[in-house]
């Protein structure tokens, strides 16, 4: 694949050895009263720098439940969740989106705008940095869009675009700001086995380039030898932590 040289950004400090994802005694219910069912139970979990996290369990467990914790789109309950040293029990909305700005969220279904182009649905990421131009944003897009690929489909709609392409305009976009840390939620679960393993790879090969930390829910057993640790969710317990 090509590569390219792209403008980069400030990413918010870290102490040295600490932790991208700190979390302690975590847990998480929905509802209220008579209807409230706790989902997530005494959660500890440690992601660092550079490593890659997957998550597994069946349908219910809790998987997307944490993701979404982790990613700063709900809001911590009880125990302790630090997300880039800064600790999420209590936090306001805007260290929320604050953060968020440092995390790239990879999905099943890409969520691309079908009325914009690749580059435009990338360059939507990066807007949320107010500081770069618009030259500099156009760039990046472009940048990484070439990086996966797609250099030559930077203006092409996604209706234009096979199943595979258009998860890879998704990792540019998740990617092209350079994130500390990258949650995928079955990103392959609509892509054939060859197309899913080339995702996958890819997602592999740019996060170590960036530095960057994965925590990635999957079913696909094909992909787990990508994982540096196999983190596994039953019931609402995290039950194993396998290093490989």
């Amino acid at each position: 694949m090509n590569t390219a040289t792209v403008v980069t950004l400030s990413p918010p400090s870290l102490p040295v050895s600490a932790p991208v994802v700190q979390i302690e005694h975590l847990e998480h219910a929905f509802g209220e009263g008579d209807l409230r069912k706790q989902i997530l139970f005494d959660i500890n979990l440690t992601i660092r720098e550079g490593e890659i996290v997957i998550l597994t369990g069946p349908s219910g467990s809790g998987k997307t439940t944490l993701l979404t914790l982790i990613g700063c789109l709900r809001s911590v309950q009880k125990g302790s969740l630090q997300v880039l040293g800064q600790e999420l029990n209590g936090a306001s909305q805007a260290t929320q989106i604050r953060l968020r700005r440092h995390i790239g969220y990879i999905f099943q279904a890409h969520n691309l705008l079908e009325f914009l182009t690749a580059r435009q649905n990338v360059q939507m990421a990066l807007e949320l940095h107010p500081h770069l131009s618009p030259k500099e944003v156009k760039k990046m897009a472009e940048a990484m869009l070439t990086a996966v690929g797609l250099g030559e489909k930077c203006n092409s709609f996604p209706h234009d675009l096979s199943g595979g392409q258009k998860q890879r305009v998704a990792i540019a976009r998740a990617l092209a700001s350079h994130p500390r840390l990258i949650l995928a939620d079955e990103p392959t679960a609509a892509l054939d086995g060859k197309t899913g393993r080339e995702v996958v790879d890819l997602m592999q090969r740019l996060a170590k380039e960036q530095g960057a930390a994965i925590l990635l829910v999957t079913h696909d057993h094909r992909i787990l030898d990508i994982a540096d640790r196999i983190v596994h969710l039953e019931d609402g317990y995290l039950v194993q932590d396998q290093v490989l």
